[in-house]
């Protein structure tokens, strides 16, 4: 595979993880990275061996391809920008803080004919793979993930911040239309919800029940999927399950084998293959944009209640 020019937009946190994972990754060079507080990009430059620059057009004359990992609010912006100037990027999750911007982005990339993946790093977790084999028709899933406060992505509720990531696995393995929401969120530390649970119901009968809290004492990131045959309780955290079907009169238990990896390399792995062979992202706008939607969805029903 052909070495892809990489770069990051956005120099914060998640931002400076993607630059150290360009650095590390094969196939990838990471060529620049972007902030707006240059101070900030030159210091992330400099620990992963590249260099800052002062624009969006500076870095898409030397990166093909973006991670962009700035505010939720800019995402539009900043995204369509780099796409308009030829970059492919891989948006950070959420898509964009609302369905239009969403679209937008979605209509830019279709326009520019550049590839454009949604940074929902669950699907990249290797424990979902052994959903995908294992599963056929799911009827309830169950989704817990609760973490300590984490002073980031305070412009936005606990939905669009974490729940959003079940969301879209949930969508990704029913593949059936919603038919009823029902939610409820509290506001503890910030305007919007902290914490925040979702039962939603589907037309081919299957249910999720989704629990997200930012100001847990514990952090936890588990999925439990149930079938008529079996039913899989997985850990995203520690990379490691158990599946548990019928014999007989009697419940038998096995511990799923992982090939455990770091999530965001295998994301950004992928995101650099599809660029190389100019093929679809794992998760494109299109479903980004349906995880965001039905994350607003959620976030407004939750608001509505106050």
């Amino acid at each position: 595979m052909e070495t892809i020019r990489a770069g990051v937009a956005g120099a914060g946190s998640m931002g400076r993880n993607h630059a150290r994972v360009y650095s590390l990754i094969p196939g990838a060079k990471l060529c620049g990275v972007y902030d707006a507080d240059f101070a900030r990009a030159q210091a992330v430059a400099e620990e992963f061996g590249t260099v800052p620059v002062a624009s969006l057009e500076e870095l898409a004359q030397l990166a093909e391809a973006v991670s962009v990992a700035v505010p939720t609010i800019a995402h539009r912006d900043v995204g369509c920008r780099l796409m308009e100037l030829g970059s492919h990027i891989l948006m950070e999750k959420p898509i964009a803080p609302s369905v239009e911007d969403a679209r937008a982005l979605v209509d830019t990339a279709k326009k520019q004919a550049k590839i454009l993946q949604v940074g929902h790093i669950e699907r990249f977790n290797p424990v979902l793979r052994q959903l995908e084999q294992r599963l056929t028709h799911p009827t309830f899933i169950e989704a817990h993930r609760l973490s300590p406060f984490p002073n980031r992505s305070i412009d936005i509720g606990v939905v669009l911040d974490l729940m959003i990531h079940d969301l879209e696995i949930i969508l990704h393995l029913v593949r059936s239309p919603i038919e009823s929401i029902d939610a409820v969120g509290v506001p503890v530390l910030m305007p919007s919800e902290d914490i925040a649970n979702a039962r939603i119901r589907f037309a081919n009968g299957c249910v999720a029940n989704v629990t997200a809290s930012r100001i847990s004492p514990e952090k936890m990131r588990k999925i439990r999927v149930f079938q008529s045959d079996c039913y899989l309780s997985l850990d995203y955290q520690e990379q490691a399950g158990q599946i548990h079907w019928k014999e007989g009169m009697s419940i038998q238990r096995a511990e799923v084998e992982v090939e455990k990896d770091e999530p965001l390399k295998l994301e950004l792995a992928a995101f650099i293959a599809s660029v190389a062979h100019g093929h679809d992202p794992a998760v494109t706008g299109q479903q980004g944009a349906a995880a965001l939607e039905l994350a607003l969805e959620i976030t407004r029903i939750i608001h509505a209640q106050r």
